[in-house]
């Protein structure tokens, strides 16, 4: 993936921070959009002192024009992006029946509607390279579902639509669009929680056949292979990167 343009949302923190990290390693020019823009601006300085070429911007997904004037901003700056990493998400824990209306689709908003933001925003540039990579970052979740995450696990099971759907209409356009549903993963939303007692880091932990919890770095390996040449062949799929977990 050498000098080729990356985008990753909610690149600033946790996974999204990994693959970013990840693909400018591997020689992409990143750009990261958080909507904490300091942030990613840190991030982006981090990935700079280690070698890397990278961008931070403030970016908002569920606001299709900010979405727009960023990428306008990456074009400029790192040339039209050809690979698109949608991370950012965020989740609300509580009964389904205290779920308000705003809450519900806040988190669609982010999780889901960002997304379509974005593939939106940066499609029409890879058709014009007639190559281009999009991975979603989805949930294992969606598999069996999580008590008191109505909002979180129905958005992530959208992202697997979504990703269906866009691997079907531009694959004979030369882009490849997976999503990479995480096990239990070692992040600031997990570790938030955790705190708030939704999961036992025991009980994951013995439900997981590698016996560990997972890293962000091995989210971030299995989406450098899904974004480069070698991965040609692969796209509408749900590849799933939980240590062995089917639940």
């Amino acid at each position: 993936m050498t000098s080729r343009t990356a985008i990753v949302t909610g690149g600033a923190s946790g996974i999204g921070l990994a693959i970013s990290s990840r693909l400018a390693a591997d020689g992409a020019l990143v750009a990261i959009f958080d909507v904490d823009g300091a942030a990613a601006r840190d991030a982006a300085a981090k990935i700079g002192a280690a070698g890397g070429k990278a961008i931070g911007l403030g970016a908002d997904v569920t606001d299709r024009s900010a979405i727009d004037s960023a990428v306008a901003e990456v074009r400029a700056a790192l040339g039209s992006p050809a690979i698109l990493v949608n991370s950012a998400g965020i989740t609300v824990t509580g009964p389904f029946l205290d779920l308000t209306a705003e809450t519900w689709n806040r988190v669609l908003a982010v999780n889901l509607t960002g997304a379509f933001n974005c593939c939106q925003a940066v499609l029409p540039d890879m058709i014009a390279q007639g190559w281009g990579r999009i991975v979603n970052i989805s949930s294992s979740s969606m598999h069996s579902g999580v008590a008191g995450m109505a909002a979180y696990v129905s958005s992530k099971a959208g992202m697997v639509g979504l990703t269906k759907v866009l691997a079907l209409e531009f694959g004979r356009q030369g882009i490849t669009v997976n999503t990479i549903p995480p096990g239990f993963i070692e992040t600031p939303m997990m570790r938030d929680s955790l705190a708030k007692g939704v999961f036992d880091m025991d009980q994951q932990v013995a439900k997981t056949p590698v016996g560990r919890v997972g890293r962000p770095e091995d989210i971030a390996a299995t989406c450098a292979f899904l974004v480069s040449s070698e991965a040609a062949y692969i796209t509408g799929q749900i590849i799933g990167v939980n240590g062995g977990r089917n639940t």
